[in-house]
């Protein structure tokens, strides 16, 4: 039986049609070498399984692993690491990684297809990558997980889905918003958010489930568009305000639009919940601070940092990937009035 060649730095060097000394500063991310040379170097060595994470000085840490945070761009729009929940998942990872004496780093890099996402794995120098959303990249993601195992996802679990992700239990979490409001005694609920991200779609299926449960009629213009910023949500809130639609409750995607929203009310001379009801999304820290405190929908971002690492770190060991959805609660507070 014959063994497999173990690739060298010449065979690298050979390959890249560059010295052997450059090789190895390249391995060791010199700055010498400039980062197209260093990039071309390092796809090379993952494509011909040259040991190159154990040949680097594992630094002060000794980390036990490195892991990539990368945010996808939304469709339209630029990536926020400023967003709050986003804020809070980074630090769930982070304290997982801690945990576990891993260490993270969060990218630049923000994909947009399937030849950004290969490009990715293929020159990254990390044990594994885990993305913050699936944005429009469902698709692509499968088409990556033919070939590559070292990556997972945060986000709603999607038909055929053929990569690991680890999201909420998005439907359950808007039913839960839109059935709280119903019992209260509100009729006419707005879903206030874009519905072109898979998990804010879901939470739009959960929130006609709730209505459909309570006896309500789905009115196509309580469907009110509003991008993730509180700025977006107080415009779209503004507007309905100006046409004189008339609704006494908001299911919001995320806390950011809630927040947006009850601003534009209480300037418009809205009372909430007296008039109107809101519910978020998220339970992020600020949510319980706001006047009136914010009642949502919670994700459990602690849960979801150690369950993306460690799915990361078995598979880098061999194991199997599984996608897994995590419940959501209803966190009631001052907005909704009970």
């Amino acid at each position: 039986m014959s063994l497999r060649r173990v690739t060298r730095l010449e065979d690298l060097a050979r390959l890249a049609g560059v010295s052997i000394t450059t090789v190895s500063r390249a391995l060791n991310d010199s700055p010498a070498v400039n980062q197209q040379t260093k990039q071309r170097i390092w796809k090379l060595a993952r494509e011909h399984d040259y040991p190159f994470r154990g040949y680097m000085p594992a630094g002060p840490t000794t980390a036990a692993a490195t892991v990539a945070i990368v945010v996808p761009r939304p469709q339209g729009r630029e990536a926020r690491l400023s967003d709050p929940f986003v804020l809070e998942l980074v630090a769930g990872i982070g304290e997982a990684a801690r945990q576990r004496g891993c260490d993270f780093v969060v990218s630049h890099v923000a994909p947009t297809g399937f030849e950004d996402l290969t490009e990715l794995m293929a020159t990254n120098r990390v044990n594994g990558i885990i993305f913050l959303g699936q944005s429009s990249l469902h698709a692509a993601f499968n088409r990556l997980a033919e070939t590559e195992t070292r990556f997972a996802a945060w986000g709603a679990q999607l038909p055929t889905q053929a990569y690991c992700s680890v999201g909420s239990d998005n439907p359950l979490g808007g039913k839960r918003a839109t059935l709280h409001l119903a019992r209260l005694g509100r009729k006419r609920i707005v879903f206030l958010g874009d519905t072109e991200a898979p998990e804010m779609m879901q939470r739009y299926q959960g929130y006609l489930e709730g209505l459909a449960q309570a006896g309500l009629s789905a009115d196509p213009r309580l469907l009110v568009p509003a991008h993730f910023e509180t700025e977006a949500a107080e415009a779209a809130v503004d507007a309905l305000l100006a046409r004189r639609a008339k609704f006494d409750g908001i299911v919001a995607a995320s806390d950011l639009i809630a927040l947006g929203a009850i601003r534009a009310l209480l300037r418009s001379g809205v009372s909430v919940p007296e008039q109107v009801s809101v519910v978020g999304y998220d339970d992020v820290s600020f949510a319980r601070y706001t006047r009136p405190a914010l009642t949502t929908i919670r994700q459990d971002t602690a849960l979801a940092g150690r369950l993306l690492l460690s799915k990361l770190l078995n598979a880098e060991a061999g194991g199997e990937l599984r996608s897994e959805r995590l419940p959501t609660d209803l966190v009631v507070r001052e907005s909704c009035g009970g």
